[in-house]
Protein backbone atom coordinates (compact mmCIF):
# COMPACT_ATOMS: atom_id res chain seq x y z
CA UNK A 1 0.00 0.00 0.00
CA UNK A 2 0.94 3.61 -0.45
CA UNK A 3 1.01 5.65 2.66
CA UNK A 4 1.44 9.25 3.70
CA UNK A 5 3.11 11.48 6.47
CA UNK A 6 1.18 13.93 8.46
CA UNK A 7 2.58 17.62 9.14
CA UNK A 8 0.34 17.88 11.88
CA UNK A 9 0.41 16.66 15.35
CA UNK A 10 -1.58 13.55 16.30
CA UNK A 11 -5.03 14.97 17.53
CA UNK A 12 -5.12 13.35 19.98
CA UNK A 13 -2.36 13.16 22.02
CA UNK A 14 -2.85 16.59 23.77
CA UNK A 15 -6.42 14.82 25.02
CA UNK A 16 -4.31 11.74 26.18
CA UNK A 17 -1.54 13.78 28.15
CA UNK A 18 -4.42 15.74 29.49
CA UNK A 19 -5.89 12.73 31.05
CA UNK A 20 -2.28 11.30 31.75
CA UNK A 21 -1.80 7.97 29.89
CA UNK A 22 -0.92 8.77 26.87
CA UNK A 23 0.70 7.50 23.25
CA UNK A 24 4.00 8.44 22.60
CA UNK A 25 6.65 7.66 20.37
CA UNK A 26 10.16 5.94 20.64
CA UNK A 27 13.79 6.98 22.66
CA UNK A 28 16.96 6.18 22.53
CA UNK A 29 17.87 5.94 26.35
CA UNK A 30 15.97 4.49 29.11
CA UNK A 31 12.52 5.13 28.33
CA UNK A 32 8.76 4.74 30.27
CA UNK A 33 7.27 1.09 30.25
CA UNK A 34 5.16 1.04 27.02
CA UNK A 35 2.03 -0.88 27.48
CA UNK A 36 1.49 -1.10 23.70
CA UNK A 37 1.32 1.34 20.32
CA UNK A 38 -1.14 2.63 18.49
CA UNK A 39 -0.42 3.47 14.66
CA UNK A 40 -2.49 6.84 12.98
CA UNK A 41 -3.10 5.76 9.27
CA UNK A 42 -4.51 9.32 7.42
CA UNK A 43 -6.57 9.15 4.27
CA UNK A 44 -4.63 11.76 2.26
CA UNK A 45 -7.56 12.68 -0.66
CA UNK A 46 -10.00 13.56 2.90
CA UNK A 47 -7.43 15.55 4.55
CA UNK A 48 -6.06 17.69 1.31
CA UNK A 49 -9.96 18.33 0.42
CA UNK A 50 -10.61 19.45 3.87
CA UNK A 51 -7.94 21.88 4.26
CA UNK A 52 -6.75 23.73 1.17
CA UNK A 53 -3.89 24.96 2.86
CA UNK A 54 -2.34 21.15 2.59
CA UNK A 55 -2.76 21.16 -1.28
CA UNK A 56 0.62 21.84 -1.59
CA UNK A 57 1.77 19.02 0.34
CA UNK A 58 3.77 16.80 -1.28
CA UNK A 59 1.40 13.76 -0.49
CA UNK A 60 -1.45 16.02 -1.49
CA UNK A 61 0.45 16.77 -4.64
CA UNK A 62 1.75 13.08 -6.01
CA UNK A 63 -1.34 11.67 -5.52
CA UNK A 64 -0.74 9.60 -1.95
CA UNK A 65 -3.79 8.03 -0.84
CA UNK A 66 -2.77 6.96 2.48
CA UNK A 67 0.29 8.46 4.90
CA UNK A 68 0.92 7.47 8.39
CA UNK A 69 1.66 10.27 10.84
CA UNK A 70 3.27 8.44 13.13
CA UNK A 71 3.42 4.70 15.71
CA UNK A 72 2.46 6.40 19.77
CA UNK A 73 3.15 3.87 22.48
CA UNK A 74 0.96 3.94 25.04
CA UNK A 75 2.78 5.22 28.42
CA UNK A 76 1.92 7.15 31.43
CA UNK A 77 5.35 9.54 31.00
CA UNK A 78 4.00 13.47 30.62
CA UNK A 79 7.57 14.65 28.78
CA UNK A 80 7.92 12.75 25.48
CA UNK A 81 10.89 15.46 24.60
CA UNK A 82 13.66 13.06 22.02
CA UNK A 83 17.01 13.93 23.26
CA UNK A 84 18.52 12.90 20.19
CA UNK A 85 18.23 14.14 16.43
CA UNK A 86 16.44 11.38 13.56
CA UNK A 87 19.74 10.10 11.60
CA UNK A 88 18.28 7.80 9.10
CA UNK A 89 21.00 6.93 6.46
CA UNK A 90 19.80 7.69 2.71
CA UNK A 91 17.89 4.73 2.19
CA UNK A 92 15.85 4.25 5.00
CA UNK A 93 15.06 7.94 4.69
CA UNK A 94 13.57 6.91 0.85
CA UNK A 95 12.11 3.83 2.40
CA UNK A 96 10.37 5.91 5.32
CA UNK A 97 9.39 8.29 2.64
CA UNK A 98 7.14 6.29 0.43
CA UNK A 99 4.69 6.06 3.79
CA UNK A 100 6.13 9.53 5.62
CA UNK A 101 6.82 11.97 2.96
CA UNK A 102 7.00 14.72 4.64
CA UNK A 103 10.53 14.90 6.37
CA UNK A 104 9.83 17.78 8.30
CA UNK A 105 6.81 15.95 10.09
CA UNK A 106 8.61 13.12 10.45
CA UNK A 107 11.48 15.36 12.18
CA UNK A 108 8.34 16.85 14.90
CA UNK A 109 7.17 14.21 15.59
CA UNK A 110 10.33 12.05 16.46
CA UNK A 111 11.23 15.12 18.94
CA UNK A 112 8.05 15.95 20.30
CA UNK A 113 7.46 11.98 21.41
CA UNK A 114 10.79 10.31 20.87
CA UNK A 115 11.57 10.31 24.28
CA UNK A 116 8.75 7.63 25.19
CA UNK A 117 9.30 4.27 23.87
CA UNK A 118 12.77 1.95 24.05
CA UNK A 119 13.72 2.85 20.42
CA UNK A 120 16.40 5.77 18.60
CA UNK A 121 15.26 6.96 15.80
CA UNK A 122 15.84 4.72 12.93
CA UNK A 123 14.77 1.69 14.88
CA UNK A 124 11.23 3.41 15.38
CA UNK A 125 11.17 4.34 11.53
CA UNK A 126 11.38 0.70 10.56
CA UNK A 127 9.54 -0.32 12.92
CA UNK A 128 6.64 1.72 10.93
CA UNK A 129 7.51 0.25 8.13
CA UNK A 130 7.22 -3.46 9.68
CA UNK A 131 4.19 -2.66 10.72
CA UNK A 132 3.13 -0.54 7.72
CA UNK A 133 3.70 -3.97 5.42
CA UNK A 134 2.41 -6.34 7.55
CA UNK A 135 -1.26 -3.80 6.89
CA UNK A 136 -3.16 -5.01 4.82
CA UNK A 137 -5.55 -2.18 3.47
CA UNK A 138 -9.27 -2.68 1.92
CA UNK A 139 -9.74 -1.50 -1.74
CA UNK A 140 -12.26 1.37 -1.11
CA UNK A 141 -9.69 2.96 1.02
CA UNK A 142 -7.56 3.56 -2.14
CA UNK A 143 -9.96 3.50 -5.23
CA UNK A 144 -10.22 6.86 -6.73
CA UNK A 145 -14.19 6.54 -6.28
CA UNK A 146 -15.48 8.33 -3.26
CA UNK A 147 -18.19 6.38 -1.48
CA UNK A 148 -20.70 6.10 1.18
CA UNK A 149 -19.73 2.92 3.28
CA UNK A 150 -20.88 1.85 6.91
CA UNK A 151 -18.26 1.61 9.49
CA UNK A 152 -19.40 -1.42 10.51
CA UNK A 153 -18.90 -2.94 6.77
CA UNK A 154 -15.33 -1.68 6.89
CA UNK A 155 -14.02 -2.73 10.21
CA UNK A 156 -15.12 -6.18 9.11
CA UNK A 157 -13.18 -5.76 5.99
CA UNK A 158 -10.25 -4.88 8.10
CA UNK A 159 -10.49 -7.60 10.43
CA UNK A 160 -11.09 -10.38 7.58
CA UNK A 161 -8.13 -9.26 5.47
CA UNK A 162 -5.19 -8.91 8.58
CA UNK A 163 -4.89 -11.84 10.62
CA UNK A 164 -5.03 -11.57 14.46
CA UNK A 165 -6.84 -7.88 14.06
CA UNK A 166 -10.10 -7.63 16.17
CA UNK A 167 -12.92 -5.50 15.56
CA UNK A 168 -11.46 -3.79 19.02
CA UNK A 169 -8.06 -3.14 17.32
CA UNK A 170 -8.92 -0.60 15.08
CA UNK A 171 -11.03 2.84 15.14
CA UNK A 172 -12.23 5.29 12.92
CA UNK A 173 -11.51 9.20 13.16
CA UNK A 174 -14.31 11.48 10.82
CA UNK A 175 -14.65 14.90 10.28
CA UNK A 176 -17.78 16.91 9.19
CA UNK A 177 -18.31 18.50 6.02
CA UNK A 178 -21.15 20.37 3.57
CA UNK A 179 -21.47 16.51 2.34
CA UNK A 180 -21.39 14.75 5.58
CA UNK A 181 -18.88 12.92 7.73
CA UNK A 182 -15.67 11.61 5.67
CA UNK A 183 -13.33 9.49 7.00
CA UNK A 184 -9.97 11.15 7.64
CA UNK A 185 -7.82 8.55 10.02
CA UNK A 186 -7.40 4.56 11.17
CA UNK A 187 -6.19 4.21 13.81
CA UNK A 188 -4.88 0.22 14.61
CA UNK A 189 -3.25 -0.60 18.23
CA UNK A 190 -1.01 -2.99 18.76
CA UNK A 191 0.56 -4.91 21.86
CA UNK A 192 4.51 -3.64 22.56
CA UNK A 193 5.69 -7.22 20.96
CA UNK A 194 3.64 -5.77 17.75
CA UNK A 195 0.55 -7.71 18.11
CA UNK A 196 -2.46 -6.79 17.04
CA UNK A 197 -5.03 -5.77 20.49
CA UNK A 198 -7.75 -4.05 21.47
CA UNK A 199 -8.08 -0.04 21.66
CA UNK A 200 -7.57 1.37 25.30
CA UNK A 201 -10.74 3.95 25.36
CA UNK A 202 -8.50 6.88 25.05
CA UNK A 203 -8.36 5.69 21.42
CA UNK A 204 -11.95 5.19 20.08
CA UNK A 205 -14.03 6.46 16.84
CA UNK A 206 -16.13 9.57 16.59
CA UNK A 207 -17.77 8.36 13.29
CA UNK A 208 -21.46 7.89 12.56
CA UNK A 209 -22.79 4.50 11.25
CA UNK A 210 -21.84 5.59 7.95
CA UNK A 211 -19.31 7.55 6.42
CA UNK A 212 -17.69 9.56 3.17
CA UNK A 213 -14.55 7.74 1.71
CA UNK A 214 -12.80 10.61 -0.49
CA UNK A 215 -11.43 8.82 -3.84
CA UNK A 216 -8.03 9.41 -4.49
CA UNK A 217 -7.32 11.86 -6.79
Amino acid sequence: MRLMNGSTKARWLAPLMAAGSYFAAPAVFAAPAVQGYMMNVQLVPAVCSLDPQRNKKRKCLEGYSLNITGLFPETRSKDCAAGSAVKLSPIQAKVVARVMPDENARNALWHEIGGCVPMNASQYFRTIINYAEKLKIPEELTSQETRQMQSAALRSKMVQLNSGLSVNSVQFSCQPSYAGSILTDIKICYKSNGAYKPCTGIVSSNCPSSFIIKGSF
